[in-house]
């Protein structure tokens, strides 16, 4: 079963029947899909992704994915799942462009490199970052990750494979994680 998490910012909540609008959302803005590497959508496969995410991944428990949330919001999604490209995990993060510049996508990569570790038990985790998402590619360089091989799709689009071990997070991230006063778990540590 796919776990709450929780870091110093974001909630990282299994998606429910009622966060449906907000993740079509996402994955209907035009920037989002850009900076994924992926092309828009029609409405209707973008909410039968959704159904399947209920109705296929969580109860054949296929890999971890979640809904971000910061105050109350929704601002994103997020997944660890088994990759075709390596032998291994893929991190995935998309955040609503209101979000960008926030250093919320790098919470939210620490945040799912502890649960990998954590509660995976995986010593490394593989990124997938288009070639010309700068600003991804440069949040990946500062958290550790290095490039494996650039990965050239049919039309010419390149992708940088990136690997990470997952000790070299700092701020651990708790499955169900509170304090016992409500507060998020939180432990500095250099791993």
């Amino acid at each position: 079963m796919t776990p709450v998490l929780r870091t110093e910012r974001l909630e990282f909540l299994p998606y429910r029947p009622e966060h449906e609008d907000a993740f079509v959302a996402l994955l209907r803005d035009a920037e989002v899909c850009r900076w994924m590497g992926q092309d828009l959508v029609p409405e209707p496969e973008i909410r039968a992704l959704f159904q399947a995410i209920l109705t296929d991944v969580y109860p054949s428990r296929r890999f971890d994915v979640w809904g971000l949330w910061h105050a109350g919001g929704y601002v994103g999604h997020a997944e660890v799942k088994p990759t075709g490209n390596v032998d291994g995990h893929e991190l995935v993060t998309a955040l609503a462009p209101a979000y960008w510049g926030h250093g919320l996508g790098g919470e939210a990569v620490r945040g799912l490199l502890r649960h990998a570790a954590d509660n995976l038990g995986l010593t490394e985790a593989y990124g997938m970052v288009g070639a010309e998402n700068t600003a991804s590619l440069s949040m990946c360089r500062r958290l550790g990750f290095r490039h494996v091989r650039d990965v050239v799709d049919d039309d010419g689009k390149v992708t940088k494979l990136l690997v990470i071990p997952t000790g070299l997070v700092a701020v651990e991230t708790t499955a169900a994680g509170t304090d016992g006063a409500g507060g998020p778990v939180r432990r500095e540590e250099a791993v």
